[in-house]
């Protein structure tokens, strides 16, 4: 990703590969405010892929009709499109820690991102916040940003996909040993308290 001049031509500086942590979980479980809370205090970049497709609907990209149908449907984003999307944001914070929020969401995903970033990050681990899916459909719902997936029948779409495509990616990951789980239908409060536990136990394992 970086460059510098050698007598008149490009080289690559090898540069520390960024950290990235996946932060996963249903729609609603609050995966966006306990983000908020790690870069207060860890000083990480949080990336939403969900807020990066979304940006990139508004601004006209000849991806947007594509990308506005797989996020009324529910459905995932072609892995080529987010991959590219947030390949580009890490690139403008060099040297920078990442939370990637929402992705990966299926295989598909998981292998674009291994065939494109694998060998330029460090993934640390992954933060799952489990949420049963009446609580996560009620704090969708009282969001009130005017999201075009927050309704109910979209968010039921939105659960089928993460049960039938996102857990199997996190029982791999538990499998790996990359998994810290936490339970995210407590307050944010102690939701956070737990998270902090997660980023001890990984400085301590350094």
């Amino acid at each position: 990703w970086y460059q510098r001049r050698v007598r008149g031509s490009a080289a690559q500086i090898p540069l520390t590969k960024p950290d990235v942590v996946f932060v996963l979980g249903p729609p609603g479980a609050g995966k966006g405010t306990q983000c908020t809370k790690i870069v207060e205090k860890y000083g990480y970049t949080h990336l939403s892929a969900g807020d990066l497709l979304r940006a990139e609907r508004a601004s006209g990209s000849v991806d947007g009709d594509l990308i506005q149908a797989h996020i009324v449907g529910g459905t995932i984003v072609p892995v080529s499109i987010t991959v590219k999307l947030l390949a580009n944001a890490m690139k403008k914070v060099p040297g920078g820690k990442f939370l990637i929020d929402g992705f990966p969401r299926n295989e598909d995903n998981v292998t674009g991102w291994e065939e494109q970033m694998k060998d330029k990050v460090n993934l640390k681990f992954i933060l799952f916040y489990e949420c049963e899916e009446e609580e996560c459909l009620r704090r969708a719902l009282s969001r009130g940003q005017g999201r075009a997936d927050d309704n109910v029948d979209s968010f039921r779409n939105r659960i089928q996909t993460y049960l039938s495509s996102t857990m199997p990616i996190v029982n791999r990951y538990k499998g790996e040993g990359l998994l810290r789980t936490i339970n995210g239908a407590d307050s944010p409060e102690n939701v956070f308290i737990a998270t902090q536990k997660c980023f001890e136990l990984d400085n301590r394992e350094l």
